[in-house]
């Protein structure tokens, strides 16, 4: 057989920043869709709603009134997943049954007191003040015992199950550090040791390099599709400065932050012509007070739309049960995303 061609033949790519592999088929990416599909019809929300509970001036589910806030407002979650006074007891049974307690806490961060608006519809300034809030969050949760870890992230859309259209992320702030960002701790640690440099740092350095999975990028952050991505469009954002957590950024660097965010998620929504769905998540430097110089910020975007605004991927079958797997080849991917307009298909509301 000749050389592998990436484009056509079925392969594996490592994901140098958990270890894992995905198993990728370009080939089907021409088969007939008679799957599952989703509705595509936006509703028109309105600037406010009495009845969201993310809104300014409204009653919240603890009976407390959300105060009358212009800008970002940021809250503890009054149905936390974490609860700060738990105790971090171990039972167990012959090492087959085994729990632990997870103290922390759970924060909500409202982007914007606008009840119809996104993060990409967002102006520059405004998802600036988003980017201050997170590194505010960061820090002064990170100092908190027994806070270990602090993970930022948004569910958009209904689909990803945002149980609100508010333009809201969360902040969860635990013990331990988590299961995914575990995993890349362990891999950047493990590259650190043996070649002395910053994996991340390296991988950036390799893609600006080829070149053709970068989406966009400014003059302190690029946006591209990883080369092991598993989702059809995921995306990771990264500052070309190593910098382990968003406290190490400088104002021009947060200023760029704000940029790269807000022209990665509107050729998002650009891409099929709606508020594009995603999860996405900082992963940063654990808040032990270690220095962890192995650590490179970045952000993960993995949105669940596959070929249209009607129809998205599902992991299952293999994918439970193997590896991930997926049709579209990253660099198609990254094609497909660098092509549309970064002027948002809403910008008359802008």
């Amino acid at each position: 057989m000749s050389n592998l061609e990436l484009s056509e033949h079925p392969h594996r790519r490592l994901n140098v920043l958990t270890g894992e592999w995905i198993l990728v088929s370009p080939h089907r990416a021409k088969r007939p869709w008679r799957g599952q599909t989703e509705s595509a019809v936006e509703v028109q929300l309105p600037s406010r709603d009495p009845g969201c509970y993310l809104c300014p001036g409204t009653v919240r589910a603890n009976g407390e009134r959300n105060p009358d806030y212009d800008s970002v407002f940021v809250f503890t979650n009054d149905f936390s997943a974490l609860l700060p006074e738990t105790p971090g007891a171990v039972a167990q049974r012959n090492d087959l049954l085994v729990a632990r307690g997870e103290a922390g806490k759970c924060r909500v961060i409202c982007f914007s007191p606008r009840h119809d608006r996104t993060l990409p519809e967002l102006h520059i300034s405004q998802i600036r003040g988003v980017v201050d809030a997170w590194t505010s969050e960061y820090i002064s949760l990170g100092k908190e015992e027994p806070i270990h870890y602090v993970q930022i992230f948004e569910n958009k859309g209904s689909v990803m199950g945002c149980s609100n259209p508010h333009p809201h992320g969360q902040i969860w702030a635990q013990d331990s550090v988590p299961t995914e960002p575990a995993k890349e701790l362990v891999q950047m640690k493990q590259y650190f040791e043996s070649k002395r440099s910053c994996l991340l740092c390296d991988y950036l350095a390799l893609e600006q390099h080829e070149g053709e999975r970068i989406v966009c990028e400014n003059a302190s952050f690029v946006a591209l599709v990883p080369f092991w991505a598993v989702w059809p469009y995921e995306t990771m954002v990264l500052p070309r400065r190593h910098a382990p957590s968003l406290d190490f950024l400088t104002e021009a660097e947060k200023q760029d932050f704000a940029d790269v965010l807000k022209r990665v998620t509107t050729r998002y929504d650009n891409l099929f012509g709606i508020s594009f769905p995603y999860s996405s998540g900082i992963h940063q430097a654990p808040t032990d007070g270690r220095p962890h110089e192995e650590v490179h910020l970045h952000m993960h975007f993995y949105p669940p739309l596959l070929r249209s605004a009607t129809i998205r991927k599902f992991m299952v079958g293999y994918e439970m049960l193997a590896n991930p797997q997926r049709d579209i080849t990253p660099e198609s991917s990254a094609a497909r995303i660098r092509e549309v307009s970064e002027r948002h298909y809403k910008s008359g509301v802008i």
